[in-house]
C-alpha cells in the first residue's frame, strides 16, 4: 500500500511539474497575461503540496530499518526519481522568477498610433484611462506580490532539497534501473493487444515465416541462374 500510494504521488508530482514547465516557457511571450500568472501561482503550489507529501511519505518509509532489501531498493528508486523531479521544479521556479521580474505585467505600453484627437472627447479618453490605470495597479500588485512569494517559495524547495539529503542518503549512482534505457518508449499505455508491438519483433527477433521466404527466394533465383546459363549455352 505504502508504494502504490508513493508512485500515486510521485505521478502526479511528475505531471504537476510537467505541466507547471510547459506554463513557464510562455511567460514573455503573447500569451503572457495576469490568467497565466495566476494559473502558474496555483500549479506551482500544487506541486509544492505534492512535493511535501511524498518527501514525507518516502522519507518515512526509507528510513524504517526494518524494510527488506527488495522493497527498499525499489523505494531507492521512487527516491531518486523524486529527487529529480524536484530538481526540475526548482529550476523552473527560477526561470519563472527571472522572467517574472523581466517581463512585469504593470509595465507601460505606449500607443502603437496617435491619432490626436482632442476636444468633447477629451473626457471619455480620461474615463477610459483611468479604468486602464486602475486595471493596470491591479495586475502590478498582484505582480509584485506573486514574485515575493515566488521567491519564498524558491527557497523553501531549496531548503526541502538539503533536508532530503540529510535524513535519507541515498546517492544516484547507487540506484540501479529495472529496465533499459528508453524500454518506456516500446511500451504503448492503453492499447489494446493488437496495436502492442513486441520488443522482440521491434529488434528484428527471429521469424520462421521471413526465413523460409527467404530460402524459397533463394532457390527460385539460384533455378533461374541455372537456366540461362544452360539457354547461353545450347545457343
Amino acid at each position: 500500500m505504502a508504494r502504490e500510494e508513493c508512485k500515486a504521488l510521485l505521478d502526479g508530482l511528475n505531471k504537476t511539474t510537467a505541466c507547471y514547465h510547459h506554463l513557464v516557457l510562455t511567460v514573455g511571450g503573447s500569451a503572457d497575461s495576469q490568467n497565466l500568472r495566476q494559473e502558474l501561482q496555483k500549479t506551482r503550489q500544487k506541486a509544492q503540496e505534492l512535493a511535501v507529501a511524498t518527501c514525507s511519505r518516502l522519507t518515512a518509509v526509507l528510513r524504517d530499518r526494518g524494510l527488506a532489501a527488495e522493497e527498499r531498493a525499489e523505494f531507492e528508486r521512487l527516491w531518486v526519481a523524486f529527487s529529480g523531479c524536484l530538481d526540475l521544479l526548482e529550476a523552473d521556479m527560477r526561470r519563472a522568477l527571472d522572467l517574472g521580474a523581466a517581463f512585469p505585467l504593470h509595465a507601460p505600453r505606449r500607443p502603437l498610433v496617435c491619432t490626436g484627437v482632442a476636444g468633447a472627447s477629451s473626457g471619455v479618453a480620461a474615463r477610459a484611462l483611468s479604468t486602464r490605470s486602475l486595471r493596470l495597479e491591479a495586475e502590478g500588485d498582484f505582480d509584485v506580490a506573486d514574485l515575493r512569494e515566488l521567491e519564498r517559495e524558491v527557497l523553501q524547495v531549496g531548503e526541502m532539497i538539503d533536508n532530503m539529503e540529510m535524513k535519507v542518503n541515498v546517492p544516484r549512482w547507487t540506484v540501479q534501473a529495472r529496465q533499459a534505457p528508453g524500454a518506456e518508449l516500446l511500451s504503448t499505455v492503453g492499447a489494446g493487444p493488437s496495436s502492442v508491438v513486441s520488443v522482440e519483433e521491434r529488434q528484428g527477433g527471429f521469424d520462421p515465416r521471413k526465413a523460409l521466404a527467404a530460402i524459397l527466394f533463394a532457390a527460385v533465383l539460384l533455378a533461374a541462374v541455372a537456366l540461362a546459363v544452360c539457354v547461353a549455352k545450347l545457343s
